[in-house]
């Protein structure tokens, strides 16, 4: 947790760790790229939905960190909001990258239990990861971190389902 202190919590910081959105897109349109190529293109067409899960993109970024927002002031934790927030975005990145190596083989016909359970590994260390950003750059209790952690879920479920309505 000592690295997370290292992450500034000034404006200037959280403004500039915005730019892991940035890098984070294009990495989120390949993996949707290769989900279609298991599961066929949209009814809406290809560019339809690439603009549609972009969008989507956008909302549930800037959305959890509202949400996130929210949720420190519940906690009385205002003050190291900026910090998590900075650490948060940054995390993203690490956690793409990791989702789209596992994704890549099994969208070229790499798949199998070992497939499998690496994916699974890979998903629950994008979760493990940010429960202790949430944790120890806010200083929460375990339980509101795995709180954190939830609503980020829900909001990615919610805003997935609403870009599944676009593509209908």
């Amino acid at each position: 947790m000592a690295g997370l202190g290292r992450i500034g919590d000034d404006p200037a910081t959280v403004r500039h760790s915005f730019w892991a959105a940035a890098i984070c897109l294009p990495i989120f349109l390949a993996l949707r790229l290769l989900a279609w190529r298991l599961e066929g293109a949209p009814a809406a067409g290809p560019v339809a939905g690439l603009l549609a899960e972009g969008l989507g993109f956008v909302i549930a970024w800037a959305g959890f960190a509202l949400l996130s927002h929210r949720l420190a002031e519940v906690f009385g934790r205002q003050a190291e909001w900026p910090g998590f927030l900075a650490a948060w975005n940054w995390t993203n990145v690490v956690q793409y990258g990791a989702l789209l190596a596992v994704s890549a083989p099994a969208a070229f016909g790499l798949r199998g239990p070992l497939f499998g359970g690496l994916s699974l590994a890979v998903l629950g260390y994008a979760l493990w990861l940010e429960w202790f950003v949430a944790r120890g750059a806010l200083r929460l209790t375990p339980g509101q971190a795995a709180m954190l952690v939830g609503f980020d879920l829900l909001l990615s479920l919610f805003v997935n389902g609403l870009v599944g309505v676009l593509l209908e």
